[in-house]
């Protein structure tokens, strides 16, 4: 058996270290997935202000602010029982299907795309035949012309002749995993630079609501400040114009895109390569009208999607045998000679990711599971669109619990989202039309309880997420958040069983084991945002000073 250390792994948010052990035919059949930097921003919250716990928690990642910022403040709310106004909750709606949009786009392209495409074997593209290719998938291509993809090639080669890759230095080039034509590689990358356009305009849909992007700063408790954009017509043209050249991309670009890659890599869907244990979890929410939320609640075990059981949340519980933490202290374990993690005994501790566990067993959250929960349970409004794509795929429900049918998921659910939020706004218009204005319950701190409790369950852009908050006194006593990626990265409890991460990567084979590329396929797929804490460092690499943390 050959361990193979991947450390740190790139293009995701935080610090995240893979360990698999690989037989001789370069099968895994181990995998330890570790999350490598403390995170303690709910140390940081205990004796706050618990109104200002938003502005805290949206800290914790750079990436997940506004789901963080309204998670904390959902929870505050939940513990002193306050009700938000109408105009409110679908002001923090819009700003969160904004960054589902956002998120979803920026994975796949800037995270996730260059698992699959090899920029060298571009270079060889026929522009002609390019644009063929991208008729194959769509009938109206994004930007689809000889002469854009003359262009994308000149700068490609641009990079190369320069020995400036840039963002796609230090790929597998030429790597066997690789299966697209030069032209598809070609027609991806173009919409990989594209995309780099994209994002910058649907911030601005985020920071039209949340007063910028990120860290919004409209998300107060008991509602949302910014009245004024929305009492504004301008303001809401802009919101509504930025999302429906969103829609554009999707639907000529990243959807079709989206089947190209599924077609390509049929076999090993349909093999399930990347399929982890079949738990899912969704919380559900967003409600579209009087009777029908955008996601469905539900659990599923074991990928049975006709018994889909409810949501039940005092069946949590979150462990830490395996991760490093000791009731009053920290506990670290000390790497072996070679620099790979003491994992050999049921009891060494190899991540500071905790094992959350639902009813005793590890769930995977995300796009899949919202798909797969919403369409199982007959949501009519998503309905079409995984009928639509597993039709034009000539896949099953089952193929999407793979590593390329999880960013189908996430692409279905993109196309989903940017449908629904023309409802929204037309919904927060109508509001505005019959003079429902108010944006914030007006109340008195000072009149709440001194002691509280409460929790605010979400659906973010990777999957469920929740803020737990305790208040003595009208301070935060005790603070605790289980983000999506805590479901997904779980390291193994004392049971040994394996979380989604490294569940998905058993089984996986290698074609070479100094190129991993298919483990970090099967892990960026999850979309991994290790929450982290600030690094304070000196330019010259001197340490500035160091912290003993007590938990």
């Amino acid at each position: 058996m050959k361990k193979i250390v991947i450390d740190p792994i790139t293009r995701i948010e935080g610090h995240l270290r893979a360990e698999v052990e690989v037989d001789e035919y370069g099968v895994v059949q181990e995998a330890y997935v570790s999350g490598q930097l403390f995170r303690g921003i709910e140390t940081i919250l205990q004796n706050r202000d618990p109104r200002d716990a938003g502005l805290l928690a949206g800290r914790i990642c750079g990436v997940c602010t506004n789901s963080h910022f309204r998670g904390a403040v959902s929870s505050v709310e939940d513990a002193y029982g306050l009700s938000i106004p109408k105009s409110a909750e679908i002001i923090r709606d819009l700003m969160s299907m904004a960054l589902f949009i956002q998120d979803h786009v920026v994975h796949f392209y800037h995270l996730h795309l260059l698992d699959f495409v090899d920029v060298v074997y571009a270079l060889g593209a026929d522009p002609k035949a390019t644009s063929k290719e991208a008729h194959k998938y769509v009938k109206h291509p994004f930007r689809n012309s000889h002469e854009h993809y003359e262009a994308v090639l000149e700068k490609l080669n641009n990079f190369v002749k320069s020995g400036r890759l840039g963002p796609f230095s230090n790929g597998y080039w030429g790597h066997s995993a690789y299966k697209l034509t030069s032209e598809q590689n070609l027609l991806l990358l173009s919409h990989y630079l594209e995309a780099l356009k994209f994002q910058t305009n649907i911030s601005k849909a985020i920071a039209i609501f949340g007063g910028k992007t990120p860290h919004p700063q409209s998300i107060v408790v008991g509602g949302v400040t910014s009245v004024a954009d929305m009492l504004n017509p301008q303001r809401l043209n802009d919101f509504i114009f930025i999302i429906k050249e969103a829609k554009d991309f999707i639907d000529r670009a990243y959807l079709p895109d989206m089947r190209l890659l599924v077609k390509a890599y049929k076999d090993e869907i349909k093999a399930g390569v990347g399929r982890a244990n079949g738990n899912f979890l969704c919380v559900g929410g967003y409600p579209f009208d009087e009777t029908t939320n955008l996601f469905e609640s539900g659990v599923v075990y074991g990928h049975d999607f006709k018994n889909i059981e409810e949501f039940d949340e005092y069946k949590i519980s979150e462990e830490v045998e395996r991760a490093w933490y000791e009731k009053g202290a920290v506990c670290y374990t000390d790497l072996n000679d070679d620099g790979t993690l003491k994992t050999a005994k049921s009891d060494d501790k190899y991540s500071w990711i905790k094992a959350p566990r639902y009813d005793g067993k590890t769930m995977e959250c995300g796009p899949l599971a919202r798909v797969l929960v919403s369409y199982s349970k007959g949501n009519r409004l998503i309905k079409s669109f995984v009928n639509e794509f597993l039709e034009a795929c000539e896949i099953e429900l089952l193929d999407l619990s793979s590593t390329v049918g999880r960013n189908a998921a996430r692409a279905i659910e993109t196309s989903y989202i940017c449908e629904y939020v023309f409802k929204l706004v037309s919904n927060l218009i109508q509001n505005v039309k019959y003079y429902d204005t108010q944006t914030w319950g007006a109340y008195k701190f000072a009149e709440l309880k001194a002691n509280a409790k409460g929790r605010a369950f979400l659906e973010v852009p990777r999957g469920v997420l929740s803020h737990f908050v305790e208040v003595e006194g009208q301070k935060i006593s005790n603070y605790s958040v289980i983000a999506p990626t805590t479901w997904n990265a779980t390291p193994k409890n004392y049971d040994g069983v394996r979380g989604a991460y490294e569940e998905a990567l058993v089984g996986v084979k290698l074609a070479d084991a100094k190129q991993p590329l298919e483990v970090l396929r099967v892990l960026h797929s999850f979309d991994p945002c290790i929450a982290c804490a600030v690094h304070i460092v000196d330019t010259k690499g001197r340490e500035l000073s160091s912290y003993k943390i007590k938990i």
